[in-house]
């Protein structure tokens, strides 16, 4: 039942959170921005605008119970925080395989409007000779996106890129998956424990809201400065490619913008991560709690 739970607090959390992703992501990869309000506004005035967690939330705790027998002869054991924290970044390397395609499709279908901005822009040397002619109506139509979708977006890196180009950034995302849900899973372990009444075995719903939302901060919290890379390196691949990896990555962006720009979007994913989580966990425990009670 870890899976299904799981899978519907994914599902809810998503639903809270993309909208603030997208303009989390958009701060990262894009100078312009001087602001997160700066950035909604852009965004809004153009645009107008759970299998993943069920995998997180099931590798977890199958590795803790394995790590339990293994360990201490019984999957009931208590674990110690150490058995959650091996826990915690089993579950996020085994997400990287998953998520990195789907992270390019979200960070390309994301960038892809500024992208387009970009190329449609004017150099100063062509407006200087002479102002832009426009010999048909059909001419001055702008052209589409690039992208019609996710699939389109992962049929069509895959045929530009190779199948590479699907986990481009996949090493940043290793490192930020890593450890980021480590600090997840023992955050919230923790903050139960103490937000456990005395004479109870968990956390009221409240408790499990506090938990959650200080988990998901946590976590995003150490995450964003691989986050920041993460989506560069994914980015990268609209128009001329500026990185040869992830330490040219690094090493350009804060020569470029300083050492700040590994802290791009900060506030906003810590924004973002704690109503998501909040709901996360709230969903999560209640369906456990509810298969639990229907099979006693």
């Amino acid at each position: 039942m870890d899976f299904v739970a799981g899978a519907i607090g994914g599902v809810c959390g998503v639903a809270v959170g993309y909208p603030l992703d997208t303009v989390k992501v958009r701060i990262q990869t894009k100078a312009k921005y001087t602001s997160i309000w700066h950035c909604i506004r852009d965004t809004y005035r153009r645009e107008r605008v759970s299998l993943v967690s069920s995998v997180s939330f099931g590798t977890y705790h199958h590795c803790l119970a394995h790590i339990c027998r293994f360990r201490y002869g019984s999957t009931d054991a208590k674990p110690t925080k150490a058995d959650i924290t091996l826990s915690g970044c089993a579950s996020g390397l085994v997400r990287v395989f998953l998520t990195s395609p789907t992270e390019v499709a979200k960070v390309r279908l994301q960038t892809q409007a500024q992208a387009q901005t970009q190329q449609r822009r004017p150099s100063a040397s062509w407006t200087s000779v002479a102002p832009a002619l426009c010999p048909a109506p059909t001419a001055c139509l702008e052209p589409g996106p690039k992208y019609n979708g996710p699939l389109h977006c992962l049929v069509t890196v895959a045929r530009e890129e190779g199948l590479r180009g699907l986990y481009k950034g996949s090493s940043a995302l290793l490192l930020r998956e890593g450890h980021s849900f480590a600090t997840y899973f023992l955050s919230y372990a923790m903050l139960c424990e103490w937000l456990t009444p005395a004479g109870h075995s968990q956390p009221d719903v409240l408790g499990v809201l506090v938990a959650g939302g200080c988990a998901g901060v946590l976590a995003w919290a150490v995450a964003t400065p691989m986050d920041v890379i993460k989506s560069r390196l994914q980015a990268d691949g609209q128009g001329q490619q500026r990185y040869r990896g992830l330490l040219h990555c690094v090493v350009t962006s804060v020569r470029e913008e300083g050492p700040r720009v590994l802290f791009k979007g900060l506030a906003l994913n810590c924004c973002r991560a704690f109503p998501v989580n909040m709901v996360v966990f709230v969903a999560y425990e209640a369906v456990l709690r509810l298969t639990q009670s229907l099979l006693t």
